[in-house]
């Protein structure tokens, strides 16, 4: 893998685009310019790499577009060095620029073929996230709480064990809907039992399952 000089001027004019489009934080546009998103993608995509679309990577699962990758990470809204879990790895990008913000990362993938495929990209780019295959329903009770949860596929409802997972003051960012379209939220944990919610716009993303994947 090659990341040439072409390769970093069209992720400059991505970064352009993004600032346009609301994206705001420099901290997340600095990470979001440090992984080559082309990486991710198949050969065949490689030209539009750097456009703001989300592409499909297998296992019916896509990544995400560019902004989507820089709006949650911005409402995560999270110093370096504190504890993220991320429920989706995906094809990894928004994982890698989560490392890249210094954040310590978790991230669980239900798809084998992902999970397989994610692990050893993410490590040849220097990033060392905490990978597992299993049910992102169920969160990581045994590395909870977390400063900060990050879901990246569209949920039904919002998973009262991610929820508990949180850390007091920690923030939970999850799309929640059942149709194409779904509403961003922030879960604010303040106490044991409260949660200061917020709706932050429309996003599409692929549905959230629960358990693995069936036949793998």
């Amino acid at each position: 893998m090659k990341d040439e000089y072409r390769h970093k001027g069209l992720r400059r004019k991505m970064l352009e685009d993004l600032r346009v489009i609301g994206i705001v934080n420099e901290e997340v546009l600095d990470a979001i310019n440090r992984v080559p998103r082309h990486f991710f993608l198949s050969s065949a995509f490689e030209q539009f790499a750097y456009q703001n679309k989300a592409f499909q990577i297998g296992a019916g699962q896509t990544i995400s577009k560019p902004h989507t990758v820089a709006r949650q990470t911005e409402l995560l809204d999270l110093q370096s060095g504190q504890k993220v879990l991320e429920i989706g790895t995906g094809s990894g990008f928004q994982c890698a620029v989560l490392c890249a913000m210094g954040y310590k990362v978790y991230s669980i993938e239900r798809q084998r073929l992902l999970f397989d495929k994610a692990g050893p990209l993410l490590a040849s780019m220097g990033f060392k996230p905490q990978l597992f295959y299993g049910d992102g329903y169920k969160g990581k009770a045994a590395f909870a709480p977390f400063d900060g949860i990050i879901v990246t596929c569209g949920a039904t409802e919002v998973p009262e064990a991610l929820l508990n997972q949180l850390a007091i003051g920690g923030k939970l960012v999850i799309p929640v809907g059942d149709g194409e379209m779904q509403w961003m939220y922030t879960f604010e944990r303040t106490g044991e039992k409260e949660f200061n919610r917020q709706k932050h716009g429309e996003f599409a993303f692929v549905p959230m399952l629960a358990e693995r994947a069936k036949g793998e």
